[in-house]
């Protein structure tokens, strides 16, 4: 399809790339031995995530791992994480959607194509806490609550391990489709300081950010690191001029504000240790951040032919634009014990984190209040918490028949989670409410709480020199929906010391948020109806609420999992390893949003809803709708190549494929079908199935010669589909080549400046269609479903500092 700027397609230089890879092995043979031994310790790092062992490497592993270090997390202009995690991780996807409320400002990340809810994310091995956030407009994730990646700073990183692979049964809840485990940075030695300013070819969206990191000693055995970033990031526009009439003054102008919202994050991250003795440390880290974002709404028109004209013009003769801002404020602290008795090693934690989410709406109007509304409304805040109390045991049995020992490991886990809406202020509700976001009503505010515990054993070896396998399982109660068992098992065979096949089956399970369980609005939203877009009056109701239950809705349960992959690992040379790792993930009554439930023309439901005081034009809740099946490969191959004069090129091709299938939907209840409505309509069920890119291809080349440094990163999105319930109405969008290039060079060995261009070919993606009328007159041209956005080319430049 058509983009708004043509290039030259950079798949001219993906096959530069390709020669150099593919002549690379003959060239290996050449290579000095130190040089190789060098490349050989980089590729088989130690990882932690996944397994108890203490020697664990990445080549060792049954399951896919990829580690990403610190220097490939600052190789990109973005110092947002999900966004570097992105452009990383070939099975990630994490579009940017604008006009989505809440979701605006925390943004969900996606890996193999599944819900961002159902990757568990860690902070150095301990379960982390999920945004109070919920995606209710239809956007990515639509439904989802799930860990905020951008409230964690680059600065505090060591490395990240992600996990591709099914592991509910050594995690828990949510790691159906991997784990995404974020290692801090540790010790008193060194530091680090940067700066990063840039800005997009159009001229806006600035950004500067101030990150640094160092470390203090704690005594004569002790540590403490320290990580600081802040940023200000300014909003970017890619509206279209406004050609309604009933624009009014503003008619042939800019009056949408389409694109990333200006955002103001501060953050900071400790991490520490102390030897208490010599088989006892204690350990703690903590963060505390500030995220300050203003999105816009729909801009409301000076004239409209309905009754609320005469409201609006005295405060806005000429229309106005709603400022959604927030203030999202995440803490956490983690601390605890491990040490050595005896044989056993063990781990004992503590673990409590925060978001909470707070909303004002500005340079807006109650229509209901006249002339006399406020223009400016606090619409209330929502707040998720979690509380853990973990032990973990471990120990390396020798046995006879083994060719290794076995590693046994034990824990017990107890966790508290709590889910709090609190109301806005009355004038925000009133009435229609304020424009842009109704806000939380007193009915709507409350607080809930669960708890669950577990109990879990890991066994893992190596059962002869070339075959290694390991069995975990888990038992989990919920206070709120009972039981559940989790089990998994993977084995890996080398064949030869170059080749080894691995493989690994598990069931695993996702349980209900309680922001899925509990999470209620009444608010205004963009719907098509009858083939026009138009603002209704939504209602989200609890699952438990009498609207929801006169509507059908039934109590949530758990998602079932069941993961079966099989991989295939070939290091033909020292500096040239390649990764094949085929999957197959099944869920069974996933969690979903249901269909926007439009009331028109339903007297009847009306009826028994007002019975409720409530009155709403469209109605939604959660339900366990479908059931899926994802089937994908991801391919990783990277390789090494030692030049003269201590030259040397990374090499990396990594590709995932990725397809969604929707294996049974749930009946419609008979109250919605008797009133001609479906509980899942295609545009939900299809938004599962091809709203991420069927593929992505990403290849990578990192020259070192010297003080010098470039690196050059082709990324191709593959195709996918905003799909509506009218299939005439969908929109496929055609794969899109983006061309990243940077260069840097060390000053005086401790200063470094980088200069670089993400999307240097200004790529966008297609327009989205006038016929589909989701563009809002042609004011809105883009879709927030790309995956790489649709703000252009941006510049950046960074200077660096270490000691």
């Amino acid at each position: 399809m058509s983009c708004k700027h043509q290039h030259a397609n950079p798949a001219r230089a993906v096959l530069i790339l390709g020669l150099i890879a593919a002549l690379a092995p003959p060239v290996a043979l050449a290579q000095d031995a130190q040089q190789q031994d060098q490349a050989a310790a980089e590729q088989q790092t130690v990882v932690v995530t996944g397994t108890r062992s203490l020697n664990r490497r990445t080549l060792d592993s049954e399951s896919p791992v990829d580690v990403i270090g610190s220097k490939e997390l600052l190789s990109t202009g973005s110092s947002e994480l999900a966004t570097v995690l992105s452009r990383l991780l070939p099975s990630m996807n994490f579009p940017r959607p604008t006009g989505a409320d809440a979701s605006d400002a925390v943004r969900p990340a996606q890996l193999r194509g599944l819900s961002p809810d159902q990757t568990l994310v860690l902070v150095n091995g301990k379960r982390r806490h999920a945004s109070s956030v919920v995606n209710v407009n239809g956007t990515l994730g639509r439904g989802s609550a799930p860990v905020d990646l951008n409230a964690i700073p680059l600065a505090a990183i060591e490395r990240i391990e992600v996990l591709r692979d099914g592991a509910a049964a050594q995690y828990g809840s949510d790691a159906i489709a991997g784990v995404v485990n974020i290692i801090l940075k540790r010790g008193a030695e060194g530091g680090e300081a940067e700066v990063t300013y840039g800005q997009f070819d159009e001229g806006d969206g600035e950004q500067v950010t101030v990150r640094g990191s160092t470390g203090f000693k704690l005594g004569d055995d002790g540590w403490l690191r320290v990580a600081v970033e802040a940023a200000d990031r300014n909003a970017t526009n890619r509206a279209f001029a406004d050609p309604r009439a009933s624009a009014g003054p503003r008619q042939g102008t800019i009056t949408q504000r389409y694109g990333d919202p200006d955002s103001r994050p501060r953050t900071l991250f400790v991490n520490s240790q102390v030897r208490i003795n010599d088989n006892v440390d204690w350990y703690a880290f903590a963060n505390y951040g500030e995220r300050k974002t203003s999105s816009a709404a729909t801009f409301r028109t000076a004239y409209t032919n309905d009754a609320r004209t005469a409201l609006r013009t005295p405060l806005y003769p000429e229309g106005f634009l709603p400022l959604l801002d927030s203030t999202s404020t995440d803490a956490s602290v983690v601390t605890g014990l491990r040490g050595v008795l005896g044989e056993w090693r063990w781990d004992a934690s503590l673990n409590h984190g925060r978001n909470r989410f707070e909303l004002d709406v500005n340079n807006t109007v109650n229509y209901s209040l006249g002339a006399a509304s406020p223009t400016s409304f606090y619409a209330g805040e929502l707040t998720s918490t979690q509380s853990l109390a973990n032990l973990d045991v471990a120990r390396d049995i020798p046995v006879s028949f083994m060719s290794g020992p076995l590693t046994v490991a034990l824990g017990a886990e107890y966790r508290r989670e709590t889910y709090e809406i609190g109301a806005g202020e009355a004038n925000s509700y009133f009435g229609s409410g304020a424009q842009g976001y109704s806000g939380f009503r007193q009915d709507d505010a409350g607080k809930n709480s669960r708890n669950n515990k577990s109990l879990y054993l890991n066994l893992e070896g190596d059962i002869t020199e070339k075959l290694s396998g390991a069995l975990a399982v888990r038992h989990e109660r919920y206070s709120d929906f009972g039981s559940t068992n989790s089990a998994k098992a993977s084995a890996r065979y080398a064949f030869t010391p170059q080749f080894a096949l691995r493989g690994t089956l598990s069931k695993g399970f996702r349980a209900p948020s309680l922001a899925q369980s509990f999470y209620t609005i009444t608010t205004t939203n963009t719907l098509l109806v009858g083939g026009t877009s138009a603002l209704v009056e939504t209602g989200t109701f609890p699952v438990g609420s009498a609207a929801a239950t006169l509507l059908g809705a039934q109590p949530l349960k758990a998602e079932k999992a069941r993961n079966l992959s099989i991989g295939a690992q070939w290091q033909p040379t020292r500096n040239w390893t390649t990764t094949v790792d085929l999957y197959r993930i099944d869920i069974d009554d996933r969690i979903v949003f249901s269909s926007n439930l439009q009331l028109a023309n339903k007297p009847d439901l009306v009826s028994a809803l007002a019975a409720q005081n409530v009155y709403v034009g469209a109605a939604r809740y959660f339900t366990n709708a479908v059931d899926t099946r994802t089937k994908g490969v991801d391919i990783v191959s990277t390789y090494r190549l030692n030049l003269a004069q201590g030259a040397r090129a990374d090499l990396t091709l990594a590709y995932n494929h990725n397809d969604n299938e929707v294996q049974r939907v749930a009946a419609t209840p008979a109250v919605l079908a008797q009133q001609g409505l479906v509980l899942a309509d295609r545009q939900t069920i299809n938004r599962l199935t091809v709203g991420s890119p069927k593929d992505k291809l990403s290849l990578s080349g990192d020259y070192t010669r010297g003080i010098w440094n470039a690196r050059a990163v082709v990324t191709r999105y593959g195709e996918f589909t905003v799909p509506q319930n009218d299939p005439a109405l969908d929109q496929n969008y055609d794969p899109q080549w983006v061309l990243d290039l940077a260069a840097s060079v060390r000053l005086a060995s401790q200063w470094r400046l980088t200069a670089g261009i993400d999307n240097v070919t200004n790529r966008y993606p297609a327009q989205v269609t006038s016929l589909s009328n989701l563009n809002v007159n042609g004011t809105q041209p883009y879709s927030v479903w790309a995956p790489n956005g649709f703000n252009g080319r941006y510049f950046y430049v960074k200077a660096g500092y270490t000691w």
